[in-house]
């Protein structure tokens, strides 16, 4: 199984490093196919679908020099034929997964079968996650929301948590839910960023307190990287390991 979790794509020589490795080949001579589902929840979603195919976030994700990029849309792949879409994913050499809603994108990844093909195919094939696309791997992920919501399909609880923000507590709803279940640890993206308060570092701890499994805080300069069961941190910036055992908070 090879991934590569990140919080905002490759952003540095380490991380793109990192994907050369797993690739075994340069990304010049890979075949990519990109998924943009997750952001479609978002208002503006359809420009935040674009910004990593031909807008101001393309350099860290599809405009890297891939010999070739595709996208998979995993909401149409329901009432299309498998034997028409699944050997483009078979050929392909990275699966690059946006960020967005982790509730949506998890139920569409279910809904498209990717849940249970992935498994499978990530001997040859690199799982390149970003935000939404890393924290839904997980065998139990979290996420934030201002208020409470959920998604048919995906079982989830959810609980109110008092964050810390500079203009002071905020109350946002902890959604926790059952993921791909491709790791045992959770991610937390965008670690200690100004426009993340829920990932800043005391409240990286609160939310990963609510899960039972370890969870990795990291920042947009940090990766995490999954070559044959062995769990690497490839980072230029800050992360931060939470372990169950070390989070009781309440």
């Amino acid at each position: 199984m090879k991934l590569l979790l990140t919080s905002a794509g490759i952003t540095n020589k380490s991380i793109r490093n990192a994907l050369t490795d797993l690739l075994g080949k340069p990304i010049e001579e890979s075949k990519a196919l990109f998924i943009p589902t997750g952001v479609y929840p978002f208002s503006g979603g359809p420009y935040y679908a674009w910004n990593p195919i031909g807008g101001e976030a393309a350099s860290r994700m599809c405009q890297l020099g891939w010999k070739s990029v595709g996208i998979l849309e995993l909401s149409v792949l329901p009432s299309i034929d498998k034997n028409k879409w699944l050997p483009s994913l078979v050929e392909a050499d990275a699966l690059l997964v946006w960020g967005g809603d982790p509730l949506f994108l998890s139920y569409w990844m279910q809904q498209s079968g990717l849940t249970g093909l992935l498994p499978s195919l990530l001997e040859n094939l690199v799982y390149v996650g970003v935000s939404a696309g890393s924290i839904t791997v997980a065998s139990a992920f979290a996420e934030t929301y201002g208020a409470e919501r959920s998604c048919a399909g995906t079982p989830l609880t959810s609980e109110e948590i008092v964050f810390s923000s500079p203009k002071g507590e905020i109350c946002s709803t902890l959604i926790t839910a059952t993921g791909m279940g491709l790791t045992s640890f959770a991610v937390i993206p965008h670690f200690e960023h100004k426009d993340h308060q829920d990932a800043s570092l005391i409240n990286a701890e609160k939310w990963a307190s609510k899960l039972t499994v370890p969870v990795y805080a990291i920042d947009d300069a940090t990766a995490i990287k999954i070559k044959d069961g062995s769990i690497e941190v490839i980072s230029e910036g800050q992360w931060k390991l939470f372990n169950p055992a070390e989070t009781q908070v309440h």
